[in-house]
């Protein structure tokens, strides 16, 4: 599905030197807490590609593994999210006070081959390359570039992912938001429970439907410990992930929970207020597409497919 540069048997040599000791400094990726850090090393292999570490916790306090140690597939993208911070600031001089911005990103999962955790953390190996660089005006910075990322378990390739990011300094960033509504207090919806969506506890609930039964962007818990981990003055890619899979949940009536392939495109910021609303549709072959709208306009849309 990605094709990536780098002679194999060099990628193996790196991958050995590897080390899963500690993670990374936390700034890194953009992350407050410690234990929210997956990435535990990165080498540059050639040009563009790069190899990198990350270690999935076999017990995490919002996704809970499945009943034969799945993890969860937001992992794949929190571990590309990572990296796509990482790899910029560490590699192409993007400044760490740069703000990250998603456009777009997929994954892609082979249920089969994906790692399993009874007991022990999982060491995942990460073949990554960099292209569609993208840079300022005066050449002298990079303002976006592309990531693709190739998971995998020892020798066993699992997972895909990838999505193009836009690096903005501080001031541009703020003349851009400029204006841009808080959260404020959401009106009382109707919240679904935890097993209704999926969900490990009610403070991972992130949509509830309005009083006429429209279903919203709601997070139950505004300082949440994954989703919310750092201030954020829209709602962040992760959370239009997960409400997205949540919503898709609502709508399967619990059948579609795991999506093995997803994807989302951003085209404007998704403001807290107010609330967004979820439009889904099923399609056959338990597939579904979503969107996202709200003061009349598309924010964020996508699709994901399940085995």
């Amino acid at each position: 599905m990605v094709a990536f540069g780098g002679d194999r048997a060099s990628s193996r040599s790196s991958a050995r030197l590897l080390s899963w000791s500690r993670t990374v400094e936390r700034e890194s990726v953009h992350r407050v807490s410690v234990a929210e850090v997956l990435l535990t090393d990165v080498v540059r292999v050639a040009g563009t590609t790069f190899l990198a570490a990350a270690q999935w916790p076999c017990s995490h306090p919002t996704f809970r593994p499945t009943h034969d140690g799945g993890h969860s597939r937001l992992m794949v993208l929190e571990t590309l999210r990572q990296l796509g911070i990482f790899i910029p600031a560490q590699f192409y001089a993007v400044p760490p006070k740069a703000h990250f911005l998603i456009k777009d990103l997929f994954y892609g999962v082979d249920a089969s081959a994906e790692p399993r955790s009874t007991s022990g953390a999982s060491e995942i190996t990460c073949l990554a390359q960099v292209d569609d660089f993208r840079s300022t005006r005066d050449g002298r910075g990079l303002w976006g570039a592309r990531l693709r990322v190739r998971l995998s378990v020892g020798d066993t390739t699992f997972a895909r992912a990838g999505g193009n990011a836009r690096f903005l300094a501080p001031d541009t960033y703020a003349a851009l938001r400029r204006g841009a509504a808080g959260a404020r207090p959401a009106a009382p919806r109707v919240r679904p429970t935890p097993e209704a969506v999926d969900a490990t506890l009610p403070r991972d609930v992130l949509v509830a439907e309005s009083d006429g039964g429209v279903l919203e962007v709601d997070p139950a818990d505004r300082l949440h410990p994954f989703f919310f981990d750092h201030p954020c003055d829209h709602v962040p890619g992760m959370v239009l992930v997960e409400a997205a899979r949540q919503a898709i949940a609502l709508a399967s009536d619990g059948e579609l929970l795991r999506p093995t392939a997803f994807r989302l495109r951003t085209p404007l910021f998704t403001e807290f207020d107010p609330p967004a609303r979820i439009e889904c549709t099923l399609h056959h072959g338990r597939q579904a597409s979503f969107r996202f709208r709200q003061g009349g306009a598309y924010t964020a849309l996508g699709a994901a497919r399940y085995r």
